[in-house]
């Protein structure tokens, strides 16, 4: 059992994160806001991500932890703090993102108490494994989610950046192995901005 200042001290840890994750509203995304707002930042995109993973826990190809997929989806992109977003098409960035985000999750996580950063660290690698139900069903939000805005501003962000048809089906394509049946949705959206020129067909 933990003493009176054992106590404290892991308040104080938990009170610190919780102080050091409000950066994560600091770091903005290629992605714009619906009505072609502004720049959406990482807190944001977590925070919605979370709910829609609530809202459409039905459609998931396999029986899901729901709030454990909630939690990762709230987690996933807090080592962006330190290492940055990394724009999903951006190839050359995409190079060093698991490192950089490696020791950015072993430096935040490490202002936890010990069992609180190894829960989420494992949260975090089980996330980026892509082997669960529950980590792929957050990955299919984290695909739904900035295409659902996307699609609401006319395909902007893909027309800015020049996305080919390649680049966006290769990352949606992996939307299915946590919904087939949001896929299809997917499908039927990619299709209308490829026909509307949004989305560059090779």
């Amino acid at each position: 059992m933990l003493d009176k200042l054992q106590l404290e001290e892991r308040l104080k840890k938990q009170l610190d994160f919780a102080v050091l994750i409000d950066r994560e509203k600091n770091i903005f995304r290629q992605t714009h806001l619906t009505g072609h707002g502004r720049a959406e930042n990482d807190a944001e995109h977590a925070w919605h991500m979370a709910i829609m993973a609530y809202l459409l826990r039905e459609y998931a190809n396999e029986e899901v932890d729901i709030g454990k997929v909630m939690l990762m989806c709230l987690i996933h992109d807090i080592v962006e703090i330190e290492a940055g977003d990394t724009y999903a098409y951006d190839e050359e960035n995409l190079k060093t993102q698991k490192a950089r985000e490696d020791a950015a999750k072993e430096h935040i996580y490490s202002v936890l108490p010990e069992d609180q950063k190894q829960e989420l660290i494992a949260l975090f690698d089980e996330f980026e494994a892509y082997q669960t139900p529950e980590s792929k069903f957050a990955h299919a939000m984290d695909n739904l989610q900035p295409l659902l805005l996307n699609d609401d501003n006319d395909g902007g962000d893909w027309e800015r950046h020049h996305v080919t048809y390649s680049q966006v089906y290769g990352r949606q394509s992996k939307t299915k192995l946590g919904s087939e049946q949001l896929f299809g949705v997917v499908d039927e959206i990619l299709k209308e901005h490829v026909k509307k020129g949004h989305i560059r067909n090779e």
